[in-house]
């Protein structure tokens, strides 16, 4: 995903050269941290909270209908900015530093908690009892970090409420996985979905932010931002370069990753899901290879 959040295009010409995706500025409201860079009508301190919602969407827009320009997954920590009266809250993902607005209703929860585990499952179901026939109340995701209250019948009580199978989930620094070339052929045929974040869907950038999470390594939200941090110009024709599993390729609006010295790995629309194929059948698609990166 490369497209810009447009939300705050009519902002003065200082904070016009900020990026409006990951700083939150508004005409009439900023982040307080901004106020020497931007011009608004008043300036906040943001409220700490807590997604304790499996996957809502980051929207464009406080409306229904807005397009989604990302995710927040469960456990993730948010800076709030505005909660409005029609259910809607302006927020940043402390995770990637994006902005939108999300539809806050039974979404967030005060403070931080103490992060002991993540999921390790493509994504697992939360349970209202401990048992597997009880209702189900929600879904969580790979990478999703739980703070675990207490454990009963083989299943693990969250402190935000519901139960998910303990053997879904390892201790936060067992469910590391340095290979995050593994990590991304975890999600094979996982469906294409723009703006998406999670295994239940994602876009190109996604895939990418998702396996270098698991890995430790930090990553930012859309493909152009991580072409900026881990990016280089290719020395030598595309062709002749020797390809190594594990590098990043650019194209223009897309990225993926190698599984190898010629095939690579991707979320795309062109298949509508994350598919592996030769990186020769890409570029001979029109897709023009901008640099290539090694974020290990």
């Amino acid at each position: 995903m490369s497209g810009k959040n447009s939300n705050n295009d009519d902002c003065n010409t200082a904070g016009a050269a900020l990026d409006p995706r990951v700083n939150a500025f508004r005409p009439d409201l900023a982040d307080a941290s901004l106020g020497s860079m931007v011009v608004a009508g008043r300036y906040v301190e943001p409220r700490l909270m807590q997604c304790v919602r499996g996957v809502v969407p980051l929207l464009s827009a406080p409306a229904e209908g807005a397009a989604r320009i990302s995710e927040i997954r469960y456990g993730e920590i948010l800076d709030v900015f505005e909660e409005r009266d029609d259910g809607f809250a302006w927020v940043q993902n402390r995770s990637d530093r994006y902005v939108g607005y999300i539809k806050s209703d039974n979404v967030l929860s005060e403070g931080v908690p103490s992060f002991s585990h993540r999921i390790n499952m493509l994504h697992t179901h939360v349970y209202a009892e401990p048992d597997l026939k009880s209702r189900i109340v929600d879904q969580l995701t790979l990478g999703s970090y739980l703070d675990i209250m207490d454990e009963k019948d083989g299943f693990s009580h969250l402190a935000s409420g519901g139960y998910v199978f303990a053997k879904h989930m390892l201790a936060a620094e067992d469910a590391m996985d340095f290979d995050y070339v593994y990590t991304a052929g975890r999600m094979l045929n996982v469906p294409y979905l723009w703006g998406g974040r999670t295994p239940l869907g994602l876009d190109c950038s996604a895939l990418v932010q998702l396996s270098l999470d698991m890995a430790g390594i930090e990553c930012m939200r859309d493909s152009d931002e991580q072409r900026e941090a881990f990016g280089r110009a290719l020395p030598i024709h595309w062709r002749d370069y020797p390809w190594r599993r594990g590098e990043l390729v650019f194209f223009p609006g897309h990225v993926g990753i190698m599984t190898d010295h010629n095939r690579i790995i991707h979320a795309n629309a062109f298949a509508m899901k994350v598919t592996v194929e030769p990186l020769v059948d890409l570029v001979l698609r029109g897709n023009e290879i901008i640099a290539v990166g090694n974020p290990g």
